[in-house]
């Protein structure tokens, strides 16, 4: 586990929101502040760029084939082949100073993803729920940064994180409905450190990677802290397991002004887990 490997080294300003892709055998992310859209081919450790007319946050596959993504505005649909941006709900107007930020699928194909105000200020953010039918809901409001959107592996709990407070919470979620209740504290984090993205393992351990931390905490379902992973760099934002076996994760990183020289902030980062991860449904949309 101490063992960190550099898979591209591609100097994100805001690297965000991996996403496996099991079909295609790749690996989706967004850089954020770079508006840049990133996929990995392991097998010959290509990667491929889009440019952006639009600040992305999050990206999964679509069942359909094509990507959603979670875009300043609201949720896009994306075609990696023509590069055409459509967005299909915009939830916000009334907020121009936000964009959004986390997404990801429950298990019944559902992007959950949440905004914020870019100027990181004010709570102005809220948590969406967008269905296939190209329906939305607005789950929970007056948020600050959003993040960690993950589900235990039988569905029944729901991960999420208010950064600005410095916390993970637990909710029971209701599958049928999409809808969430019963938050409780899962885990709060100490000063410097904030609670970033995370993947959730085939054991039903949560990781989390820890903005300002270096390193990635796997987390029991109970809310201890299993395990720390040192990290190379200050920031990592967000991890991914993928790979055909789902035994490699993935960890996005942003930029950091503190850093040393050398260290690769930005890159896309990988570590091999003691258990594998969870399957991630596609958006059903």
């Amino acid at each position: 586990m101490s063992d960190v490997d550099l898979v591209a080294d591609v100097g994100d300003r805001l690297g965000e929101g991996p996403a496996w892709d099991p079909v295609a055998g790749v690996l989706w992310w967004v850089d954020i502040k770079g508006c840049r859209l990133h996929r990995l081919q392991p097998a010959s450790d290509a990667v491929d760029t889009w440019e952006l007319e639009e600040t992305p946050g999050a990206v999964v596959p679509r069942a359909g084939g094509g990507l959603v993504m979670a875009v300043r505005s609201g949720l896009a649909l994306f075609d990696p082949g023509t590069s055409h941006l459509q967005v299909v709900a915009a939830p916000e107007p009334e907020r121009p100073g936000n964009r959004f930020n986390d997404g990801g699928c429950d298990p019944q194909g559902r992007f959950w993803a949440g905004s914020m105000d870019d100027a990181e200020k004010e709570r102005t953010g809220a948590l969406y729920r967008f269905d296939g039918d190209g329906t939305w809901e607005r789950i929970l409001d007056g948020l600050g940064i959003p993040n960690t959107i993950a589900w235990s592996p039988d569905g029944a709990t729901f991960y999420f994180a208010e950064t600005f407070d410095r916390v993970i919470h637990a909710y029971d979620f209701d599958p049928a409905a999409g809808t969430v209740d019963n938050r409780r504290l899962f885990a709060a984090i100490e000063p410097p450190v904030f609670p970033d993205g995370a993947a959730v393992d085939a054991e039903g351990f949560l990781w989390n990677a820890e903005w300002n931390g270096s390193r990635l905490v796997r987390y029991h379902p109970d809310g201890s802290a299993e395990r720390v992973v040192p990290m190379p760099v200050r920031r990592p934002t967000s991890c991914a397991f993928g790979g055909p076996h789902l035994d490699i994760l993935f960890v996005t990183t942003a930029q950091d002004p503190r850093g040393a020289q050398g260290t690769p902030a930005g890159a896309l980062l990988a570590i091999r887990p003691p258990v594998p991860g969870l399957p991630r449904a596609p958006f059903a949309g």
